[in-house]
């Protein structure tokens, strides 16, 4: 990190490499972390060991896993100023986790509504990874003693075991980690699907108009936003009761910077029609210079290689602090 940036609050996130990085998660994660990223110390890692509880294909894995990468910087994170790497290059996540599984009890694990939602999505694979996920979890952000995580409201789950566990070690212990806080981006960034508004938009989904990658042509974008889920009124009002017409408000609100009253005002009287066309054409403002940014970094493997391997070596060494302190408490040898 830079000079200077001791006294400031540390905070950690990331992001699975699969499927395509929608729109929800740019407006959702990655544009607030560009917002926050000079007032934290920050890291943001590309979280790939946690993709593994889903069989994955190598190559795509290697790929999205670089993909993600290039996309942080592009999106405007200076990968000298921020930590920036693939989790599975920092062998201290997984060492910890271990360590933290034998603090962690299987009756808080069963709870885990995500690891039930996904049981029931692969049942033919319902591995040990997939139970013992948030404990991964848990370990990525007590690695980096950090103060506050961005999360979802989806996510409230997986942080609270974290600050339970970091409790009962600490408890145990004397003073060890330090007791993470939840950090909630700004209100109304929560981009649904626009295929089923009463959803948020998944990168997961199923259905390729339901959501908007962060790498599709502006031609797509247009026709998608264009096909997107209104109801029955023609007039534009924002409204819980009109998810699908909030949905486009939000997007168009997100891209813009507006607020939501600002907007109204713009589309007052008018019909569905002129807020998709303005919408599409705001987001794809919004898109563009970062798809022109992706491109750029994408050809030059060398540097993403060098970014990746010294952003993995410094979070190396900053992770091996908390972890030799951990093995000591513990009893292990450690020199």
């Amino acid at each position: 990190m830079s000079n200077g940036t001791e006294q400031r609050k540390r905070i950690f996130s990331g992001i699975q490499p699969t499927g395509n990085i929608t729109i929800g998660n740019y407006f959702g994660a990655l544009k607030n972390w560009v917002k926050i990223n000079e007032e934290y110390e920050s890291l943001f890692c590309v979280v790939d060991m946690h993709s593994i509880t889903v069989r994955q294909v190598p190559g795509e894995l290697r790929k999205n896993t670089r993909d993600l990468l290039a996309l942080y910087i592009a999106v405007g994170l200076d990968p000298e100023k921020n930590l920036i790497y693939p989790q599975s290059m920092v062998r201290q996540h997984a060492e910890l986790a271990w360590i933290l599984s034998c603090y962690t009890y299987m009756g808080e694990l069963g709870r885990m509504t995500q690891f039930k939602e996904k049981s029931s999505k692969h049942e033919e694979n319902i591995n040990a990874g997939l139970f013992t996920y948030p404990v991964l979890m848990a370990a990525d952000i007590l690695l980096f003693q950090a103060d506050l995580v961005p999360i979802g409201s989806d996510q409230k789950q997986h942080l609270e075991l974290t600050r339970d566990v970091a409790q009962r070690f600490n408890g145990i212990y004397g003073d060890t980690f330090t007791v993470p806080e939840a950090y909630f981006g700004s209100v109304g960034a929560r981009i649904k699907s626009l295929q089923d508004p009463l959803k948020k938009m998944s990168k997961s989904d199923e259905n390729p108009n339901a959501s908007i990658s962060l790498l599709d042509d502006p031609k797509v974008v247009m026709n998608k936003i264009k096909r997107a889920v209104t109801d029955s009124d023609s007039s534009v009002s924002y409204s819980e009761e009109k998810p699908g017409v909030k949905n486009l408000v939000d997007i168009y609100c997100c891209a813009t910077g507006e607020t939501v009253e600002q907007a109204m005002g713009r589309f007052e009287g008018q019909g569905y029609g002129n807020l998709k066309k303005l919408a599409g054409e705001a987001l794809v403002a919004e898109l563009e210079p970062i798809q022109a940014r992706f491109r750029e970094i994408s050809k030059d493997k060398a540097y993403l290689d060098r970014i990746m391997q010294d952003n993995a070596e410094r979070a190396s060494a900053l992770g091996e602090r908390t972890l030799k302190k951990v093995k000591k408490k513990v009893g292990f040898v450690v020199f």
